[in-house]
């Protein structure tokens, strides 16, 4: 093998798409900053039991681990920042009311989640903590939708869930845990037969109501008239109530921000951790959802300090994919000259106002096209000016 190749679904990133890449992380962060939401930067590196608090165990087959040499502990590079960011709320910050935190990152899968995707997606993601009303929801979902339209996707597909409907079926049938866990992978892996089979044992210990719902659960999927049918068709517990018209109220509000939105109650993504409404958008051409986000109110328990919180994250090597790239910006060409205090200072000048200004160093003086400049920086009788190569 040849010693330069890299792992299967490791890429480098070359200079236009970093430059892109690197661009729009910015413009995000910036968003995320005015709207007062705090920048944090976890380590990538932490002990095995911390990167899994609070996620259900999902993560635990996604993350490379290793033995910390110092403690003998166990360790694990990072699959994704929300317990990470989590933790910093609820232990080194500490706050009683709202905190909003915002993180950039790579984190590192043991597979990758889709054909197309990478095992070391570069998170972007905001979370708000102390709050567990509607409203946060809406100010996390606005802000998602600012971040792609800045990210260049344009037309969105905008997908709404909600946990409690199924949570609200369980609890008010009083199925046992074993039995739910059972329902719920057959519903999050669409099979309707599994499905069938559990529920024709709930008929020996609930109502044939129950029944019917959750076998019509995969079937509520689509545009408003999803929620008529919920109302009709789903048992009247208030949970399932309240759930119905959250994303009511969410779907008038984000309608008309969207291209399409759509409603899918048997999205039981992040079962595990998520407690309330969950959503995920989608471009064009892009089988995969671009942004992930959801309320998880039990997140921080495992730390000491359960606190409402919602956020979302989105990969920024996904998104640059799906838009064009301009070139990488051109530069201007300087001579070499040693102790040119005056070329210097108009070199800093330049500088200083975001131009690229690349010095020819000396037996280069050919290598033009190799630093990808198309002007020089002249001096024409006592001034510098910029020309065309």
């Amino acid at each position: 093998m040849r010693n330069w190749l890299l792992p299967e679904y490791i890429e480098d990133i070359l200079p236009a798409e970093a430059f892109a890449i690197e661009a729009t992380r910015r413009r995000v962060l910036d968003r995320m900053l005015v709207h007062g939401y705090q920048l944090v930067g976890p380590p990538m590196l932490e002990y095995v039991e911390s990167l899994l608090s609070g996620s259900g165990g999902d993560l635990d087959l996604r993350m490379f681990k290793v033995v910390d040499q110092l403690s003998g502990r166990m360790m694990a590079l990072r699959a994704d920042m929300t317990p990470q960011v989590a933790r910093i709320d609820a232990h080194l910050l500490n706050r009683s009311g709202v905190t909003r935190l915002c993180y950039a990152g790579s984190v590192l899968h043991t597979i990758p989640s889709g054909l197309t995707r990478t095992r070391e997606p570069l998170q972007i993601g905001a979370e708000l903590y102390g709050h567990e009303g509607l409203e946060s929801d809406l100010e996390i979902q606005h802000l998602m939708l600012q971040s792609l339209s800045i990210a260049g996707i344009t037309k969105i597909h905008l997908d709404l869930g909600h946990v409690a409907v199924f949570r609200g079926l369980v609890k008010g049938a009083g199925i046992s845990n074993e039995l739910e866990t059972q329902l719920f992978c057959a519903l999050q892996s669409k099979d309707v037969s599994a499905l069938r089979d559990l529920c024709d044992q709930l008929d020996k210990i609930v109502d044939k109501s129950v029944h019917r719902a959750l076998m019509l659960l995969p079937e509520l999927y689509g545009g408003a008239k999803i929620l008529q049918d919920a109302r009709k068709f789903l048992p009247n517990y208030p949970e399932i109530r309240t759930a119905l018209d959250e994303l009511e109220s969410v779907s008038s509000e984000l309608g008309p921000l969207v291209d399409t939105l759509s409603f899918d109650l048997a999205d039981l993504r992040g079962y595990q951790y998520h407690s309330g409404m969950v959503f995920a958008a989608y471009a064009k051409d892009c089988p995969n959802a671009v942004a992930l986000g959801g309320r998880y109110d039990e997140i921080g328990k495992t730390f000491g300090r359960s606190r409402p919180a919602t956020g979302f994250s989105m990969d920024l090597r996904e998104l640059s994919g799906l838009i064009t790239h301009a070139p990488y910006p051109k530069g201007i060409l300087a001579a070499y000259k040693r102790s040119d205090k005056a070329l210097d200072k108009e070199i800093d000048r330049l500088r200083s106002e975001g131009q690229i200004v690349v010095i020819r160093l000396p037996g280069h003086e050919n290598d033009q096209d190799t630093l990808d400049c198309d002007r020089n920086l002249v001096m024409n009788q006592g001034v510098w000016k910029i020309e065309k190569i």
